[in-house]
């Protein structure tokens, strides 16, 4: 029997912490929960316990090949690190696709497949035995951000990342969603396990392989297909004051020119907000008439101010004026790489309310102008293509 240390009966969780770094600093392996299931954890800078993982894992795959299903992929073999920002140390410079992917999904069930630039990755820096086991044949390595409360502490402690990993469920047993069946597993093999009740979500992480634009779902967890769309999918924000008059202008027009260069409805999301605007406004009549004899349809906006819920989730945030761009670099000031002006000198797009409708006009002229410039610059990377099996 493993060493069981019970986190929601323990009155301080910070000596499980130490016991456990301990324990992955001298080479063990330790059985620990992550938001979807119980796994096997070693400390990447240990061959020793790397080893033992290997062991233990490859232990799994000739108990599925025993079961007639040796052709399928019984874990996975995965880096876990801190934080987005301790990932970057080990893909370098990451696609516009791989960025949104994370921002939304970590910490989160989420594993990102991609390739790092050897020699600059912080890969080099791991044992040469740990690194053959985490990088597959094929150069991809796998990464996950675990959202779970005592792998954050225990990332705290370690010089580096975790090697985790994570196990396939195979037709007839359950996947380890508490920590009995990681005794049923491993029993003394299994030095020590923290044991912290049925996970959240009771299922496997989402697998993604990321390379450029292009991503493959290889393996469906809890994060669904249809969820993973939807992570995937650029968002654009056009920013104003008041969110009727420009910003509503140029969310239509955006949506009509990315209509025509995509041939698709829907394969970015584009909204609109003002930096001083109240919630549930209509656009303004002019601005309303000048859409309509494009052919395009405002009658339908409701205005809404600029807040969390979309400076989190905007890959870009384009503002009228250079006004608008400080007010939201001073409230969020790590947004400079994704909060620029539409107008791609640096001016400002001039406010045409109370104007004529020939003024909104030719308001409307020149942001469609400084739209098209804006798709011309932004490139393939921007936007994501699925790989499908069949491909």
């Amino acid at each position: 029997m493993p060493k069981i240390l019970d986190l929601q009966t323990a009155e301080d969780s910070r000596d499980i912490v130490h016991r456990t770094v301990q324990a992955l600093v001298e080479g063990q392996v330790v059985g620990v929960p992550t938001e979807t299931t119980y796994t096997l954890a070693a400390m990447a800078l240990s061959s020793k316990g790397v080893e033992q993982l290997r062991m233990l894992a490859n232990r799994e795959h000739e108990a599925a090949g025993a079961n007639g299903s040796a052709e399928r992929k019984s874990h996975w073999i995965e880096l876990s690190v801190r934080s987005r920002d301790a990932a970057c140390d080990f893909v370098g410079t990451a696609s516009s696709t791989l960025r949104r992917l994370t921002r939304r999904c970590w910490p989160g069930p989420l594993t990102a497949a991609v390739q790092c630039p050897e020699p600059f990755s912080a890969l080099s820096q791991l044992p040469v035995g740990v690194h053959d086991q985490v990088v597959e044949e094929d150069g991809f390595v796998n990464f996950r951000v675990v959202d779970h409360s005592v792998l954050d502490q225990i990332h705290r402690y370690l010089s580096g990342p975790l090697v985790l990993a994570s196990f396939e469920p195979d037709e007839g047993t359950e996947i380890a969603t508490i920590a009995a069946r990681m005794v049923d597993k491993y029993g003394d093999e299994l030095p020590l396990l923290l044991d912290d009740g049925p996970t959240r979500y009771g299922g496997v992480t989402t697998v993604v392989r990321v390379s450029g634009n292009r991503w493959e779902l290889l393996r469906e967890g809890v994060i669904e297909r249809a969820a993973m769309n939807q992570f995937v999918k650029p968002v654009i924000a056009v920013v104003c004051t008041g969110n009727t008059c420009r910003s509503p202008m140029a969310e239509t027009l955006l949506r009509e020119q990315l209509n025509k260069r995509t041939g698709c409805d829907d394969a970015v999301r584009v909204i609109s907000a003002g930096v001083a605007a109240s919630s549930g406004a209509g656009a303004s009549p002019q601005a309303v008439a000048v859409m309509g004899s494009r052919g395009l349809d405002l009658t339908g906006h409701s205005s809404r101010p600029l807040d969390e819920s979309v400076v989190n989730v905007a890959d870009l945030i384009l503002t009228m004026t250079r006004g608008h761009r400080a007010a939201i670099l001073a409230a969020w000031p790590d947004m400079h790489e994704r909060v620029f002006t539409l107008r791609r000198d640096g001016g400002d797009i001039s406010d045409p309310v109370g104007m004529a409708v020939e003024v909104y006009e030719a308001c409307a002229d020149q942001i469609n102008e400084e739209l098209g410039k804006w798709l011309d610059s932004l490139g393939e990377d921007f936007f994501p293509t699925e790989i499908t099996s069949q491909e």
